[in-house]
């Protein structure tokens, strides 16, 4: 018999909430069963290793198209060269956006210390020569 889980069992796994899973169901990243009353969710094995995947790709700041996209790729039979040159380009673009955030950020903090600077040399200014 194939191992089931139930949304409780995985959100206390994998420390996200049973919104979360749902959310990620809705987002077609997993595909529970139904059991009994058609209420209650039985995920597989399968949904269990692809909400693993998932919250790896959100951890890597992956889009969740993005993480869809390399999730099915890697289950359907296709050449792995295929797929891990996908991987690359996804990881390399992310790479880029995060360095470009990195230098954005950088200048921010800058700008922010030469403002820091500029106040407090007016702070020590005498009160007369700032015009108060």
């Amino acid at each position: 018999m194939t191992q089931t889980y139930s949304i409780t069992e995985l959100a206390r796994e994998f420390d996200v909430t049973p919104r979360a899973i749902r959310f990620y169901e809705d987002q077609g990243l997993l595909a529970p069963a139904r059991a009994g009353s058609a209420k209650s969710r039985v995920y597989s094995s399968r949904d269990r290793t692809r909400l693993k995947l998932t919250l790896r790709g959100k951890r890597l700041g992956l889009a969740l198209s993005e993480i869809r996209e390399l999730i099915d790729m890697y289950e359907t039979p296709k050449d792995e060269v295929a797929q891990l040159t996908k991987f690359v380009e996804v990881l390399s673009s992310h790479r880029a956006q995060l360095e470009q955030q990195r230098i954005d950020i950088e200048a921010q903090l800058k700008e922010i210390a030469a403002f820091e600077n500029q106040c407090k040399k007016r702070l020590g200014e005498p009160a007369a020569r700032r015009g108060s």
